[in-house]
């Protein structure tokens, strides 16, 4: 499922126009909904950056002027179009047995205006940089995968200054909120949707964050997240224990050597090791402490994980590489629908683009999940959106 494919191409044109049919009616004036539709379309099409002006280009307008008035349109219904969107993608790609994924990723951007830039850590340039930081929720099954949900990362140096707010659009009502209470409020959405999952992991800043991991608790949400060497975990009556002191304990034996799934240079090969934690959880559950080492450095990387009892060993490592199909929604979204490559600084026009990449991207998933299985398109597979 690699490589740009575009509409025209492979002359999707029947599939695509049944596809924006299923979500069209979340642009409110006619002129906006056709104004949508080529902008989806241009971001699908084959061209070096996406932008206001390659994108009229494209679609053959004289300026850029309509393509910028529809990220900022009161008619365009970004929530609404995110979950068709969602639903597009469950219908094509659902699986029981799917994992949620939560993860950021960053904008980088020039000067003050675009709402929440600040000079701040991103894992895009692996340093301080000026950006913009969007949290997303990826889905992922063995049909395939891609991105369902997202937020902007508004720091407190933004939402305490609200003449800030009012000139980069963003509402009275949107208060801060930690990367890690993102994700949750995505993952409640998922979860009233009825997404059909059967786990949820995510990196050490999500895993660190204690109210993350209760909450999912509490509401009987299976998960493996990372986190750092000294978490420490209940290991007895009334004590607890540095994961890693856990994890030191285990007689060599124990390890197994075992694929936590395919990257792009074959299987991602490891020595796993569990350790159950010793505390009661809600709903009958049982904890562990799910240890990864290189086989070539011996570096240790450490998971807190939540789940039924009996849960195997390999099902915990296979949730734990789940968490690299976010990486390759992002690059999906960035390389093949231009994801990255906006110009704008209102915060509603933030969720416009966005929101019009991931149905970009969440097309040719839906595509390519048909193809691989029948040949061809399925109506079916992209009724909707």
């Amino acid at each position: 499922m690699s490589g740009v494919v575009t509409v025209e191409q492979v002359g999707w044109d029947d599939a695509f126009q049944e596809y924006f049919l299923g979500f069209s009616h979340h642009f409110g004036r006619v002129e906006t909904r056709w104004q949508a539709r080529k902008y989806l379309r241009g971001l699908m099409a084959p061209l070096g950056r996406r932008n206001g002006w390659t994108l009229a280009e494209q679609a053959g307008d004289d300026t850029p002027d309509s393509m910028q008035a529809l990220l900022c349109s009161p008619c365009f219904d970004r929530d609404a179009v995110r979950d068709e969107i969602r639903a597009g993608l469950v219908e094509a790609i659902g699986d029981e047995g799917g994992v949620l994924v939560a993860d950021e990723t960053g904008f980088i951007k020039k000067g003050k205006g675009s709402a929440g830039v600040q000079r701040q850590y991103t894992g895009t340039s692996g340093k301080i940089d000026n950006c913009q930081i969007g949290v997303f929720l990826a889905y992922h099954t063995r049909y395939g995968r891609a991105l369902i949900d997202r937020e902007l990362y508004l720091p407190q140096s933004w939402t305490a200054d609200r003449d800030r707010c009012g000139r980069a659009h963003i509402p009275d009502d949107v208060a801060f909120a930690t990367k890690p209470e993102q994700a949750q409020s995505m993952l409640e959405r998922a979860v009233q949707a009825k997404v059909p999952f059967a786990w949820f992991t995510a990196d050490e800043a999500y895993g660190q964050h204690r109210k993350l991991r209760e909450w999912c608790e509490e509401r009987d949400i299976a998960y493996v997240m990372a986190t750092r060497k000294d978490h420490e975990a209940p290991s007895g009556l009334h004590t607890v224990t540095r994961v890693d002191q856990l994890i030191a304990k285990v007689r060599a034996g124990a390890w197994r050597r075992m694929s936590c799934g395919d990257g792009a240079h074959g299987p991602r090969v490891h020595d796993w090791v569990s350790v159950p934690v010793r505390a009661e959880f809600p709903h009958g559950r049982r904890g562990w402490v799910l240890a990864r080492r290189s086989i070539s450095t011996g570096e240790l990387a450490y998971y807190v994980c939540f789940g039924p009892r009996g849960t195997r060993l390999r099902t915990l490592v296979s949730t734990a590489g789940a968490r690299w199909a976010v990486e390759e929604s992002f690059q999906t979204a960035k390389n093949e629908v231009g994801m990255d490559q906006y110009q704008v600084r209102r915060y509603d026009a933030w969720y416009a683009h966005i929101t019009m990449a991931m149905a970009a991207a969440a097309f040719l998933t839906i595509i390519r999940t048909a193809e691989a299985v029948t040949g061809k398109p399925s109506s079916k597979q992209t009724k909707t959106a």
